[in-house]
């Protein structure tokens, strides 16, 4: 919920954070139609697609429970699970209220829904995106304590001036990450499991590259915002994803500040390959995916 660009303060109506009132009495009845409609298409896909902590945490925080979530009722259990809580802001924010926000462990989401005939695309994220694709996973201690984890680098990133590394990062794992597990490969990326169309293709389409993940190398990467993506990158577990980035990424900055970019679509000798891509769904000009 970060975006690049300038902004002048919080709206009228915002606290000085950004944040504002769900206000979950004044959604009517058509909205939380749509939350359920969404909410059983993905709730009927993902079994067998989405990783074992992204399925424990729809149960754990009673998200089947019918309409447009309460956040009052959600933090109750995000809580006492983790210490996170669910804050709502009026859109995107500024980079250093997303990342003050994480490293506070308050995710921020949109307080709107999409309307009927916006089903399966929206380019802003709304609070589908932002409460079914992303909060479950805050339910696993080790992927929450890594998004605390990415909250402070954001923090220290911005001083440096590569926060385009470091949103790679967070597009690639939090968005648009893939688990290694003994069963087959597993969708854990907010973007991913709230797509019945990305669902699909991020585990089936023979078109996109699925890499092992590096650190440096994913954050080399270019990605695709309007569009499937051309590359997921696979982790072997989300402790390993956690462990990869608590370090001090100053030495890494400055190997980045002097390396080019990798093609998106590139694979190199040092790559673990898990699906070689035809690379062809790009390469027919793509389509705006939802």
């Amino acid at each position: 919920m970060s975006a690049d660009g300038h902004f002048g303060g919080p709206p009228p109506g915002a606290a000085a954070d950004w944040t504002i009132d769900q206000n979950w009495d004044a959604y009517t009845a058509g909205e939380h139609a749509v939350w359920d409609t969404l909410y059983a298409r993905q709730a009927a896909l993902l079994p067998g697609r989405a990783c074992d902590a992204f399925l424990r945490g729809l149960d754990a925080l009673n998200l089947h429970r019918g309409g447009i979530p309460d956040f009052r009722q959600i933090n109750a259990d995000l809580q006492r699970l983790t210490g996170w809580t669910v804050v709502a802001v009026p859109g995107l924010v500024p980079d250093d209220v997303f990342f003050e926000h994480l490293a506070n462990r308050r995710f921020v989401s949109g307080q709107f829904i999409r309307k009927p005939d916006q089903l399966d695309y929206l380019q802003e994220p709304d609070i589908f995106h932002d409460v079914f694709g992303h909060v479950p996973m805050l339910t696993d201690p080790v992927f929450a304590d890594y998004m605390q984890a990415y909250g402070e680098g954001g923090r220290r990133a911005m001083g440096r001036g590569q926060l385009h590394n470091l949103a790679r990062l967070y597009w690639y794992t939090v968005e648009f990450g893939l688990l290694d597990t003994a069963e087959g490969l597993r969708i854990y990326g907010a973007g991913i499991v709230s797509s019945r169309t990305e669902s699909l293709f991020a585990l089936d389409d023979p078109s996109p590259n699925r890499l092992g993940f590096d650190l440096e190398r994913t954050m080399r990467t270019p990605y695709r915002i309007d569009d499937f993506q051309q590359v997921y990158f696979v982790i072997p577990s989300l402790q390993a994803l956690l462990d990869a980035t608590l370090r001090d990424f100053a030495p890494i900055y400055a190997r980045l500040d002097g390396a080019a970019d990798i093609a998106i679509d590139a694979i190199l000798p040092t790559d673990r390959v898990i699906t070689r891509g035809t690379q062809a769904y790009a390469a027919a000009g793509g389509r705006l995916g939802g």
